[in-house]
């Protein structure tokens, strides 16, 4: 008969033996499996203590498919022994170990009343923020694992301020011990409670995932480890660039910055521009439709879409690799040119950006102006359209007289916002004449911004949103 042995440390196994089999046997088994002697094993069935060792799983009731829960018993500590008697055995007394006067301290000659309080060293408490301040400070690798795994704790840290720091710490240090005390609190109640038994289940989960993760860190430890990513050494205009090489990115970009270096900002074509989205967004600013780029000897030709607020100078997308027929030979670490057979090595970590180096090498104003930049992408989207509303509502008057001054005739004075006859397209009940007139100093069109507001309700966000998402789809088409 099949029998599940449960341990509370959330350990199950299940044994294959015979109901004449006796306790001393099955704790063998249970020996075999747990590691746990079997002379500390205590075994209990539907409550029942099983303590006769020469009785059979069947006498105590135990039958096909039942459990068995099993726990070690802690040894009972020896009385210590009298101050005449022998120690025997190995009841070592180490009490009475003389520390050394040059460790205790000039008082240590003293009476027992003065040297107690030189011989205590101050030990700093594990938790104390100010020692924790200072153990990130001192270990880079910790300080950049802690901005990786908990930015909310690195962001206190950054800030300088120890009372923040602490207060996040103790924030984090409380919320972990509530969760501890309601797991104790339900392993302790009922063991077949629903939530007990999700909590169980979480638990022998999140060891699967230790044990699994134990096991990487001994067959592969390098996968644990930071790769750094390709980039190679170029030209453009006459200026050095360090470009990235990422065959996952749909087109090939540069930054304003790097542009504005390599004096092809007057190349830029802004009706290219619009919005590129990936892991985060950004705003193209536009497009230069053909470039040079000199690799080692070679001169290639390739078109760039310029990012406004970009980290990396260039990125060489698929469609530069694809047209040169580039092959990333990662075994000799070279990318190879197909078009004209021309090599050349990849960077090493000494060589790249400050911006593409390991996280432990970048310096701390740079990780935080990086980590900021994610964070705050969503905020950018939300002060623009502030800052559009209130445009709208101070300029009111004036970007009604602008719009009534386009039209062929003058607006009558009861109409709204004065423009009704300089388009074909009409208004509809929900929309400005303010807000087409914003949406048209734009760029945009009065009858595509009309027609999209009317789309979206008259919601000149979502109208502006939608115009973009059209103009990048379609920029990509047409490449």
């Amino acid at each position: 008969m099949k029998v599940t042995v449960a341990t509370l440390s959330d350990n199950v196994f299940t044994l294959d033996v015979s109901e004449d089999l006796e306790i001393e046997n099955f704790k063998a088994f249970c020996e075999v499996e747990s590691g746990i002697p079997s002379a500390e094993i205590g075994l209990l069935f539907n409550g029942i203590p099983m303590t006769d060792l020469k009785k059979t799983l069947k006498d105590y009731g135990v039958k096909d498919g039942d459990m068995v829960m099993m726990d070690r018993l802690r040894r009972q500590q020896r009385p210590a022994p009298a101050p005449g008697a022998g120690t025997g055995g190995f009841n070592f007394d180490f009490s009475q170990i003389q520390i050394p006067s040059n460790l205790r301290g000039a008082s240590a000659a003293a009476g027992p009343s003065q040297a107690r309080p030189q011989q205590q060293p101050q030990v700093r408490n594990e938790d104390d923020p100010a020692w924790i301040r200072e153990m990130l400070s001192a270990n880079p690798d910790q300080l950049a694992q802690l901005k990786q795994n908990n930015p909310r704790l690195a962001e206190a840290y950054a800030s300088g301020s120890l009372e923040e720091f602490a207060k996040v710490l103790k924030d984090q240090q409380n919320a972990r011990r509530e969760r501890d005390a309601l797991r104790i609190r339900m392993m302790n109640a009922d063991p077949f409670d629903l939530e007990a038994q999700r909590m169980i289940a979480q638990e022998i989960e999140q060891k699967n995932i230790d044990q699994n993760m134990e096991l990487a860190m001994e067959a592969s430890p390098e996968s644990f480890g930071s790769v750094i990513m390709l980039y190679i050494n170029c030209v453009v205009n006459g200026h050095k660039i360090k470009a990235f090489v990422d065959s996952g990115a749909q087109a090939t970009i540069m930054s304003q910055k790097a542009a504005e270096r390599c004096n092809i900002m007057r190349l830029v074509d802004r009706r290219w521009a619009g919005v590129a989205k990936g892991v985060g967004t950004q705003k193209i600013i536009g497009r230069v439709h053909m470039a040079q780029i000199q690799i080692e000897k070679d001169y290639l030709t390739s078109s760039f879409s310029i990012l406004e607020d970009q980290p990396m100078d260039m990125l060489l997308g698929l469609d530069m690799l694809k047209k040169h027929q580039c092959t990333l030979d990662l075994k000799r670490n070279v990318l190879v040119i197909g078009t004209t057979g021309t090599e050349t090595p990849f960077l090493s970590e000494a060589d790249l950006p400050p911006c593409a180096r390991l996280s432990t090498q970048v310096n701390e104003d740079d990780v935080l102006k990086n980590s900021a930049k994610e964070v705050a992408a969503e905020e950018d989207r939300q002060l623009a359209e502030a800052i559009a509303r209130s445009a709208s509502d101070s300029s009111m008057d004036t970007s009604e007289s602008q719009g009534s001054g386009k039209g062929n005739t003058p607006a009558p004075a009861g109409a709204t916002g004065g423009n009704s006859s300089s388009s074909s397209v009409p208004l509809g009940d929900n929309i400005k004449e303010s807000d087409v007139t914003n949406m048209m100093a734009m760029g945009f069109p009065r009858d595509v911004c009309i027609q999209e507001l009317r789309k979206n309700n008259g919601d000149v966000n979502l109208a502006i949103a939608s115009i973009f998402a059209k103009s990048l789809s379609d920029s990509f088409a047409k490449k």
